[in-house]
């Protein structure tokens, strides 16, 4: 079977990136002895610590651009892994080498704000992986299965036939805004609040019969709401052929009923209730490749 994203070697360098938010400065020291208990090295990249001119950011937007660039430009990085989200990706966008990013493909890993980058990957047509960072929640008790799963799936890679089960992290029972069907495309998404604020610019991924991967973290249902419409008033909603949702934490009242009453009438597959997103667990989630949507078998298989 074909590799649709190659296999890390025993020992590969993975370069640690900070392109949004400050990373919590107490997670910075463990990160090295996290990566090497799953037979990984890590290399922290120097901008990751500020200073910065603004207390939201890692770092001023010319060093977080210089150690992305950087990262991917080091033929002994294997990969690159975000710290953590927050806010700050978008400012990169329009200044980003993309031609070095082509010249040098590696694995992106992150999720949050990072999905700015994995939407500018998908147009660049690389994958990329939504999966949990360090100074986020990684070294969080209770986040040990997401590191063996996030890190055995850099180890072994992901083969073309290959599935990702929501049973896999004990998401195996239906959601209550499933809806039933069969749908194949390109996956694509990540933060709801990340994904709807790159419409309208050039990193917008293509709806176009993909199958879109949805969560967010601590929007009332109001936002909610006024993230779909903007979605669907996009043409965003009637392009996709499926939809995938993570979930959706840390707000007072449950999304459910906005969810549902935006995707519900489309007659499209929903599966819901998919364990990945801003929660325990957060199932690594590859994006920009096709998959097929199954929801009766709550299973995303890559193609």
């Amino acid at each position: 079977m074909d590799l649709l994203i190659p296999a890390l070697p025993q020992g590969a360098t993975i370069a640690l990136i900070a392109p949004a938010g400050p990373p919590r400065p107490e997670t910075l020291p463990r990160v090295p002895a996290l990566l090497e208990a799953h037979r990984f090295k890590a290399k922290l990249m120097p901008g990751v610590a500020g200073p910065s001119p603004l207390s939201y950011l890692a770092a001023d937007d010319a060093t977080r651009l210089a150690d992305l660039h950087a990262a991917f430009a080091d033929p002994a990085v294997d990969a690159v892994m975000c710290l953590r989200g927050g806010y700050g990706c978008a400012r990169l966008l329009d200044r980003i080498d993309t031609t070095l990013l082509r010249r040098h493909p590696k694995l992106l890993v992150g999720f949050s704000d990072i999905s700015s980058l994995i939407g500018l990957f998908d147009h660049l047509g690389l994958p990329s992986l939504h999966a949990p960072m360090p100074s986020a929640n990684l070294l969080d008790p209770g986040s040990e299965a997401d590191a063996r799963g996030l890190f055995g799936l850099l180890r072994r890679g992901l083969r073309r036939g290959e599935c990702l089960q929501a049973a896999q992290a004990g998401a195996a029972a239906p959601h209550a805004l499933d809806r039933p069907g069969r749908a194949r495309g390109r996956l694509i998404g990540g933060n709801l609040a990340v994904f709807t604020a790159l419409l309208g610019t050039p990193w917008a991924p293509r709806a176009e019969g993909a199958i879109l991967f949805l969560e967010d973290v601590g929007e009332a249902p109001y936002r909610v709401d006024r993230l779909l419409a903007q979605l669907r008033l996009a043409g965003v909603l009637d392009a996709a052929a499926g939809f995938v949702l993570g979930g959706f934490t840390g707000a007072e009242e449950p999304a459910d009923a906005v969810l549902a009453d935006y995707l519900g009438e489309l007659g499209k597959p929903v599966l819901a209730g998919w364990p990945s997103g801003h929660q325990v667990p957060n199932l690594a989630l590859p994006m920009g490749l096709v998959v097929e949507l199954d929801v009766a078998g709550r299973v995303l298989r890559y193609l």
